[in-house]
């Protein structure tokens, strides 16, 4: 019969911050901030080192999907109630996807518009009636919300 080995290590309850940082790709002082301010919390300490559940590398993809999607990391947080189960409010969502959709469309409309300033045939740039209502509409939307606007009503057609 084969003596029967266990490997107690691998049973451990906690990882350190330093795996933490390894495993889930975030540099330490990330997660320190993020202890700080609420995001995440640490289960102890094994010296002077901060132990985390295991947990903690699925809320840390939580918090990852959160802000690729463009929430901020105080929205992002709200989304934990105090025992830490993930509750999303349906309209949040649904409002951020429609600020996505009209980030999608601006971002769309300034490539059209490289798009044609790279193709057009005119001989100088501001030669070109499309590059100079682009410009315009431009210029327009940019005082008028800011410089994340872009062409977003300008198009590109010919």
């Amino acid at each position: 019969m084969m003596p029967l080995k266990v490997d107690l290590r691998s049973r451990r309850k906690f990882m350190d911050i330093s795996e933490v940082s390894r495993r889930a790709g975030v540099p330490a002082s990330t997660l320190r901030y993020y202890e700080s301010v609420g995001l995440i919390r640490s289960a102890g300490r094994h010296g002077l080192r901060r132990q985390f559940s295991p947990a903690v590398l699925e809320r840390l993809a939580l918090i990852t999907l959160g802000q690729a999607s463009g929430f901020s990391l105080g929205e992002i947080r709200d989304m934990f109630s105090e025992s830490d189960d993930l509750t999303l409010d349906r309209t949040r969502l649904l409002q951020k996807a429609e600020e996505l959709e009209i980030r999608v469309a601006r971002l769309n409309a300034m490539r059209d518009g490289l798009l044609h300033a790279a193709a057009c045939p005119a001989p100088r740039h501001l030669d070109c009636p499309t590059f100079r209502r682009l410009m315009t509409v431009a210029a327009r939307i940019g005082r008028r919300n800011g410089p994340d606007r872009g062409f977003a009503a300008a198009g590109s057609g010919d």
